[in-house]
C-alpha cells in the first residue's frame, strides 16, 4: 500500500508517499481500512523534531494522527467492534499510521463514528474533539454560568471548544479574523475580538478560565484577564511538570519541563493564576462522548477543506500556513 511516510527528522522534504506492507492487527487491535484522515499541527511538530524529546520514534514511520474508516479485520482478544464497522479513533500517540490506507489501532481507542457524519467530516473529529473535551471537563471543569476565554476560535480545536463551552453553559469569548467572526459567533461564542486591530488583554477582565490555543504573546496576555485563583490551560504553550505525568514520563523528564516552564510559570503566579499544559490522551471512551453530542446536534465538525491523499503535501502547506478555518482534511481513493 502507499502511505505518507516520515523518513526522517526535518522540513516538509522529509515526508514521502511510499509503498510499504499492509499492517496485520494483533491481540488487542483492529485493521481499519482509511477512508480519511485529519491533519493536525502536532503532525508536523513530529515533523520538525520538536517532539523528540517527548517521543522519539523509530523511523521511518507512517505518519498520521486521527482517521476514519471502516473495520476490515479484528484482532484476537477484540470485543464491541465488528468487521464493517464504521469507526473513527485518535491512533496511538508513538504508533501513528493514520495516513495510508490501512491502520492498525488498538481496540479501546476507537470508537463507532456518529451517524450523521461521512467519513471526512468524521475523521476531523478524534484529536481537536479529545483536546477540547478534556481540556474544558477536566482540567478546567467548566460549569454553568462561568465566563471562558478561547483563543484562536476558527482553529480546529477552538471551533469544537467553543461549541463544547456553550454546551457546558459557559459565557464563550474568543479572537478570530474578520473572516472568521461569523463562523465563531455562529458556534456559541458572544464576544469576539478582532485579533488584527485589537489587543484581547485590553477588553476582557475577570475571566473564570483560559483554554489558550496559540502560546506566545496570546498565553501571558491570558494570565491578565482572569481572576485570581482561576486557571489557564494550553495545549500550545510550554509543558510543566504535570505534563510529563500525560505521557507517562519519569521524574527526570517533570523536572526538564518544569525548567523550560519557569518564565510562564512565573507569569502565571505573579497573578495569582494556575498555569497546566496539556497532552491530550486518545481514548475511545471519549470518543463516544463526542459522537453522541454530535448525533444529538450539540457538536458539529467544521471542516476547512478536503484533499484527495495524493495532495496531501498541498494540504499540509494549507495548514502551515495557519489561516484553515476548521479542519483540513485529506481522503483516501
Amino acid at each position: 500500500m502507499q502511505a505518507y511516510v516520515q523518513t526522517k527528522y526535518g522540513d516538509p522534504s522529509v515526508m514521502r508517499l511510499m509503498d510499504v506492507p499492509t499492517p496485520t492487527p494483533e491481540h488487542g487491535e483492529v485493521l481499519i481500512r482509511v477512508r480519511a484522515a485529519g491533519l493536525n499541527p502536532v503532525d508536523y511538530h513530529i515533523r520538525d523534531g520538536k517532539m523528540r524529546m517527548i517521543a522519539r520514534m523509530k523511523l521511518p514511520k507512517v505518519a498520521g494522527s486521527e482517521l476514519a474508516g471502516v473495520v476490515e479485520a479484528v484482532g484476537p482478544g477484540v470485543t464491541g467492534l465488528a468487521v464493517g464497522d464504521r469507526v473513527f479513533t485518535r491512533v496511538d500517540v508513538m504508533k501513528l499510521g493514520a495516513f495510508a490506507p490501512h491502520a492498525v489501532v488498538a481496540a479501546d481507542l476507537v470508537a463507532p463514528m456518529p451517524q450523521s457524519l461521512d467519513f471526512t467530516e468524521a475523521a476531523g473529529l478524534p484529536l481537536a474533539g479529545l483536546t477540547a473535551l478534556q481540556a474544558l471537563r477536566d482540567e478546567l471543569t467548566i460549569e454553568k454560568g462561568q465566563r471562558i476565554f478561547i483563543s484562536g476560535g476558527a482553529g480546529g480545536v477552538g471551533t469544537l471548544a467553543i461549541q463544547l463551552a456553550a454546551w457546558m453553559g459557559a459565557q464563550v469569548a474568543t479572537t478570530a479574523s474578520p473572516g472568521g467572526e461569523n463562523l465563531v459567533r455562529s458556534l456559541g461564542a458572544e464576544t469576539v475580538i478582532n485579533y488584527q486591530t485589537t489587543s484581547f488583554a485590553d477588553v476582557l477582565r475577570d475571566y473564570d478560565a483560559v483554554l489558550d490555543l496559540r502560546g506566545g504573546q496570546d498565553l501571558a496576555d491570558s494570565f491578565a484577564i482572569v481572576r485570581p485563583g482561576a486557571k489557564v490551560v494550553s495545549v500550545a504553550g510550554v509543558p510543566e511538570r504535570n505534563s510529563a505525568k500525560d505521557l507517562g514520563a519519569g521524574p527526570l523528564v517533570g523536572a526538564l519541563f518544569n525548567l523550560l516552564s519557569g518564565k510562564v510559570r512565573r507569569q502565571a503566579k505573579a497573578h495569582g493564576v494556575t498555569y497546566r499544559y496539556l497532552f491530550m490522551h486518545p481514548s475511545g471512551a471519549d470518543l463516544r462522548i463526542l459522537a453522541d453530542l454530535v448525533d444529538g446536534g450539540n457538536l458539529k465538525v467544521v471542516t476547512d477543506q478536503v484533499f484527495p491523499f495524493e495532495e496531501i503535501a498541498d494540504a499540509f502547506a494549507r495548514l502551515e500556513r495557519g489561516h484553515a478555518k476548521g479542519k483540513i482534511i485529506v481522503a483516501m481513493p
